[in-house]
């Protein structure tokens, strides 16, 4: 069946596109200010749609290696916090270290790429 819309990504750029292009030159202060932090909201969510079942993919991989197996991300989640509170995997554990530094490279790559890598 066909799409009467264009993808949600679509849409988000030329909002973004027009809020630059268009409206931001014509804004002044406060305005200008607002604009830019909706711009910065578009944009995330934008990153959001395009990243996110990926980020989720990597993270989910990244667990099941570091505890032996299989499970949703949630429930994998789940388990290595409660792994860490009883103090089954130590908090200076290098693939706990390498695993939690992937995972907020990754999470912070969608709210702003230039904060990690």
């Amino acid at each position: 069946m066909s799409r009467s819309l264009p993808a949600a990504e679509t849409l988000l750029d030329a909002s973004v596109a027009y809020l630059q292009e268009r409206l931001m030159p014509e804004l002044q202060g406060y305005h200008r200010f607002q604009t830019r932090v909706v711009i910065n909201v578009l944009k995330i969510i934008a990153r959001e749609l395009r990243d996110a079942e990926t980020v989720d993919a990597e993270e989910a991989a990244s667990l099941r290696s570091l505890l032996g197996h299989d499970g949703s991300l949630d429930e994998l989640e789940n388990e290595l916090a409660q792994s860490i509170r009883e103090g089954h995997i130590p908090l200076d554990d290098p693939e706990l270290i390498e695993h939690l530094r992937g995972s907020l490279a990754n999470r912070l790559s969608i709210n702003n790429p230039r904060w990690s890598r």
